[in-house]
Parts: C-alpha cells; structure tokens; sequence
C-alpha cells in the first residue's frame, strides 16, 4: 500500500496518457480504416492494390519497429515529431489496417440481394452503403472492432519504448526508484486489466443493444 501511495501522482498521469493514446488512436484508426476499406472496395484497381498493400504492410510488420520507423528513422529524413505524437501516429496507421478489415468483413457479410434491391430501388452508391449496409455491417463488425480496442489500449505499453510517459513506463520508473519491481508492474497491469474489464462490458453492452434492434 505504500507504494501505492508514493507511486499514485504518476500512475494517474500514466493512466492519462495511456487512455489518451488508446483513444485517439482508435478514433482516428477507424477514420483511416473506413477510408481504406472504401478503396478496398472500390471498382478502381489502383484504389485497392494501394489499400491491399498498405494492409499487408501494417499487419505484416511489428508495431514496436513502426513505432521506432517513425520516431527514430523519420529524423533522418528531417522529419522530427514529439515521442507523443510519433506514438499516436504509429498506433493509429496500426490499429487502421486491422479495422479496416474488421469493417470489410461486416460489409461482405451483407448478402449481395440488399445491394441489389436497393439499387433496384434508385438509390446511389454512398446512400446505399448509409442506409443499407453499413447498419446491418455495424452487427458484425462489433466483436471484432471492440477487440481490436481493447488489443490497442494494451498497445500502447509499446510506446515506452520511444520515451512516452504512460502506465508501462511509469511502472519502471517506479520500479528503479523503488526496486520494487514486482509490485510495480503488477500494479501496472492490474490497471491494464482494469481498463479492459470495463471496455469488454462496454463492449457487451452495445452488442446487447444491437442484437435487440434486430431482433
């Protein structure tokens, strides 16, 4: 308990930049992610062989060497950017190549007669996929996608490795003041365990909600 209360200061401001990093990232993951699997999608070759690849390139490498790519590689192409942000980034081009398969998936999983009944129907493209598809897509989609949130808040211990002050980091910090390194990084993850716990109910929740509206 003691420990607790000498380390609580900077395990809160962990927590802070933790949940920061976490929800940024997924948002504006899911922004590029809907993005690419727009192009995905697309009847354009070009649109998909650039979003097939960068599907391939993000899934394909580890997010610890993107994380390092962008905050220690970039400034030797004169490209500096703040440890901070260099994590959001990184976690953000990560997190946007799995949602938009997640995304993908729930579009595909709509059966091809609702594309055609309401083309039949005059609508266009873009109103199709706003009242049609992507509602029915959304079902699908969620176990996946609330998933691959909780996947990306345990991600984030990764951005301690460019100097970001988060839980993980605080954790050793913690740990080398104290050489109480057991404690201090159980804690840690008891916080991570905590944090999940509540985005996996949040997460049940909505599917509850979403099964009844099709019910």
């Amino acid at each position: 308990m003691d420990l607790l209360a000498q380390a609580f200061p900077l395990l809160l401001r962990g927590l802070g930049i933790t949940l920061l990093l976490g929800f940024l990232s997924f948002v504006l993951g899911c922004v590029l992610g809907s993005l690419i699997v727009l192009a995905r999608i697309s009847r354009l070759r070009l649109l998909r062989g650039v979003a097939i690849a960068y599907v391939s390139v993000f899934r394909g490498t580890p997010l610890l060497i993107q994380i390092m790519l962008i905050y220690y590689g970039l400034p030797q192409l004169g490209v500096e950017i703040p440890s901070l942000l260099a994590a959001v980034v990184s976690l953000t081009l990560y997190a946007a190549a799995y949602l938009s398969e997640n995304f993908r998936a729930g579009i595909l999983a709509v059966d091809r007669g609702q594309w055609e009944a309401a083309q039949s129907m005059g609508m266009r493209y873009p109103r199709t996929l706003r009242r049609v598809v992507l509602p029915q897509a959304a079902r699908v989609a969620t176990p996946p996608v609330g998933s691959r949130f909780i996947a990306l808040m345990k991600d984030t211990s990764l951005a301690s490795a460019v100097t970001v002050v988060e839980l993980t980091r605080v954790a050793e910090s913690v740990g080398t003041a104290s050489f109480r390194y057991m404690e201090a990084f159980l804690l840690a993850g008891f916080v991570y365990w905590l944090i999940n716990a509540l985005l996996s109910a949040a997460q049940g929740a909505v599917e509850r909600r979403l099964e009844r509206a099709y019910a």
